[in-house]
């Protein structure tokens, strides 16, 4: 018998979440798509001319690699 409480609240949580997930909030998919600003290439183009080229290259694991080792004589 508890068991079977237990089954059915665990079942009732799962449907309430998978319900509440279907909803929708506010206004429909529609009228949003009319607020959004209308995007100018050239502007993009000239913003992305802007941004400064960088002096070394990014290595973003070169904390997780060890040094170089000093090349040795031959």
């Amino acid at each position: 018998m508890r068991v079977l409480v237990i089954a059915a609240a665990v079942l009732a949580l799962t449907a309430a979440s998978a319900q509440a997930q279907g909803r929708s909030r506010g206004q429909p998919n529609e009228a949003k798509s009319d607020n959004k600003p209308k995007v100018d290439e050239k502007a993009y183009k000239a913003a992305l001319e802007r941004i400064p080229e960088p002096k070394e290259k990014y290595d973003p694991w070169s904390g997780a690699r060890p040094a170089e080792p000093a090349k040795k004589p031959k």
